[in-house]
């Protein structure tokens, strides 16, 4: 493994998020393959960037989203071309500096390189509840909070 392949592999994670964070649904779909799958939080499935920008895009239109804060937690090689990359991430909500627990997520993203290019292949987006666990919410939403003062 190459060190600039784990840093263009992290640099679409960090893209993938700053779309989402600006509101930008074709900035998003762009980053997948032309067969990408996304799956969001609340289980919905897109597959394609059309697709996926279709979904997208009437959400950032017609909502104020929460901002993703993150950390990724592995990187792991399959292939010289083929990546698994897993973090965890909270969302700051409009006009709020601190996460909200109650919708920490685990991000699991499959990369692959494609003519010289990274584009994401599978996007899930679990939700990260620990039920009956809440020392392990407490745990994640510090580690994110911590984050926050980096920014």
């Amino acid at each position: 493994m190459e060190s600039n392949s784990l840093k263009d592999v992290q640099a679409v994670y960090k893209q993938l998020l700053d779309a989402w964070n600006n509101r930008n649904a074709r900035g998003m779909a762009d980053l997948f393959t032309e067969d990408g799958e996304s799956i969001g939080f609340d289980g919905s499935q897109s597959v394609g960037s059309e697709e996926i920008f279709s979904h997208l895009n009437p959400i950032f239109e017609h909502h104020q989203t929460a901002r993703f804060v993150s950390k990724v937690k592995d990187v792991h090689f399959l292939s010289s071309d083929i990546v698994i990359l897993r973090a965890f991430a909270g969302m700051l909500p409009p006009q709020s500096n601190d996460i909200n627990p109650n919708v920490n997520t685990h991000h699991t993203l499959i990369v692959v390189k494609k003519e010289g290019n990274w584009r994401i292949q599978l996007f899930q987006n679990t939700p990260a509840q620990f039920h009956g666990r809440p020392e392990l919410v407490e745990q994640m939403t510090e580690e994110l909070r911590a984050l926050l003062k980096e920014l």
